[in-house]
């Protein structure tokens, strides 16, 4: 009889939101394209929405890119709080950026409006969960040790 070498992962809990994120973004993404088509790609007209939430399909680019780097990254745990930094970071910008362009047409290329902006907010303490999720450590007894 031989004894299997693989190994079950057990997934952190931040990976899974790391994954549930990345799967939304994507989705959502997707979808929007049902609402924007393909034309007027960084028009700003807020007569174009999904649930409330403001887009355009360059908006939806980006979130179909957030999405596949959730989906790519969730997988190990570094990775997944990768993504989470990369959550706050990106999303901290835009949350900022969307401040001023909510109410300047002129710069608003993503056709950010204030639930945008809501949304935004919510993704950079959603990046930090994931990015500050405590690491999950196995105890080891003196009998369990190799030296």
């Amino acid at each position: 009889m031989t004894q299997s070498t693989s190994s079950t992962r057990t997934r952190a809990p931040h990976q899974w939101i790391a994954l549930a994120i990345g799967a939304v973004y994507l989705l959502v993404g997707a979808a929007g394209f049902l609402v924007t088509g393909f034309s007027g790609f960084a028009e700003h007209d807020h007569s174009q929405t999904l649930l409330g939430f403001a887009i355009n399909p360059l908006h939806n680019i980006v979130h179909i890119l957030i999405g596949l780097l959730g989906l790519a990254l969730w997988s190990a745990a570094g990775r997944a709080r990768t993504f989470g930094w990369l959550l706050v970071a990106g999303y901290g910008a835009t949350f900022v950026f969307g401040l001023f362009a909510v109410s300047n047409p002129d710069i608003n290329f993503l056709n950010i409006n204030a639930a945008d902006n809501g949304l935004h907010l919510g993704s950079v303490l959603a990046g930090l969960a994931i990015a500050l999720w405590p690491q999950h450590r196995t105890a080891t007894t003196p009998a369990a040790q190799h030296y």
